[in-house]
């Protein structure tokens, strides 16, 4: 049976205005629903909302009642809806309970307490993140003690193996990164420095800031990125197909048997990347000086002897272990905590990344101020 338009009819009677809703108040008939609900009743101190001749009712149908109601409650009359079906009153009564208020001051009040609510949890979170991060370190260091004491249980095939994976197959992309990160700052120096006629010194910045800072750092970066991700997804597919768990069943401890060698492969390799990074930034400044400097390449060589010193090249080295035992523990712990799902594993391999690259840069701060006050 096809709907019949929804009507609205009014009439008065002793001073209150009486609305009748008729025909079939069902969302099909969406643009006169939307147009009769917004009817406000005024010049009357009381009005009544019959509903008993309405046909049909859905959920769209209701809220418009409901928005008519409001209607009448923002003019300052309170109505009274009558005639309801008992087929309609569930829904009527649902679409009362749930009406849109205009937000008051006590909803700002919820909005600022949830906001500090989660500004707390978020703190609570990071806390017991960094717990979980050094109670993993320790389980490292305490395997690392007894693969000391009996190195026959250290798993040195794995170790090897990740080493070639994250140090060797890295050493291309290290050093044409680094490369031309070293041709940017000469071509940089260069520019910038020859307004003040100080072109004698870019060697020296170069040299400096190659050993003492971007290095390691750079190097750190792409290692995290590359190595780090690449930890964390191992591990998770593990954890997902519960590799782990039959390792657990098996009596083996997995901090031994897949942390342990990954951590060890990191902190031997980054080392090594971190000086093929330098003498490759090194190089490619040399490049520009030579063509973009008109610096010979045996002059560069006589002022980047005299530029850099053991201790520079000590700063750099000394950080590079450090940041690496960092980047392995934090893609370990994240590759712990996937959860059984590909977007889970996605998180944590991106989470392991941000971390990584986030504590790498506040280590690289401290060791910073730590030099300084140490006077290297």
């Amino acid at each position: 049976m096809p709907d019949s338009e929804p009507r609205l009819d009014r009439s008065s009677s002793d001073g209150a205005a009486r609305f009748t809703l008729t025909g079939d108040w069902v969302a099909r008939h969406a643009r006169a629903l939307e147009r009769l609900a917004g009817t406000v009743p005024t010049g009357a101190p009381r009005v009544t909302i019959d509903v008993s001749r309405i046909g049909h009712l859905d959920t769209f149908g209701a809220w418009s009642v409901e928005t008519l109601c409001q209607s009448a409650r923002a003019a300052g009359i309170d109505p009274q809806v009558t005639g309801t079906a008992r087929q309609n009153a569930a829904v009527l009564a649902q679409m009362h309970k749930t009406a849109l208020r205009p937000p008051s001051a006590k909803a700002t009040h919820r909005d600022t307490l949830a906001i500090l609510e989660a500004t707390g949890r978020s703190v609570f979170e990071a806390g017991a993140d960094l717990l979980a991060l050094l109670s993993l370190s320790g389980r490292v260091f305490s395997s690392f003690g007894l693969a000391l004491k009996s190195p026959a249980t250290l798993k040195t095939k794995s170790m090897i193996h990740h080493i070639d994976q994250v140090g060797v197959r890295a050493v291309p992309i290290v050093g044409l990164m680094t490369l031309l990160i070293g041709c940017i700052i000469a071509q940089q120096g260069f520019f910038h420095f020859a307004k003040f006629g100080a072109t004698d010194y870019v060697v020296d910045l170069v040299a400096v800031l190659v050993l003492r800072e971007i290095g390691v750092l750079l190097v750190t970066i792409m290692v995290a990125g590359r190595s780090g991700s690449a930890y964390a997804a191992e591990i998770g597919s593990m954890k997902m197909q519960e590799e782990i768990d039959a390792l657990r069943t098996m009596g083996l401890d997995p901090v031994d048997v897949l942390i342990l060698p990954r951590v060890l492969a990191l902190v031997i390799a980054l080392p090594m990347l971190t000086f093929v990074g330098v003498i490759a930034a090194l190089y490619g400044a040399g490049l520009v000086a030579w063509i973009y400097g008109d610096v010979s390449p045996a002059s560069y060589l006589a002022q980047l002897r005299d530029a850099v010193t053991y201790t520079d090249f000590e700063v750099g080295i000394i950080k590079a272990p450090v940041m690496a035992l960092v980047i392995g523990i934090v893609a370990c712990r994240e590759g712990l905590r996937v959860e059984g799902s590909a977007a889970a594993l996605g998180r944590r391999t991106t989470a392991s990344v941000v971390k990584s690259i986030f504590l790498v840069i506040v280590l690289d701060g401290i060791f910073a101020i730590l030099f300084s006050t140490l006077g290297m």
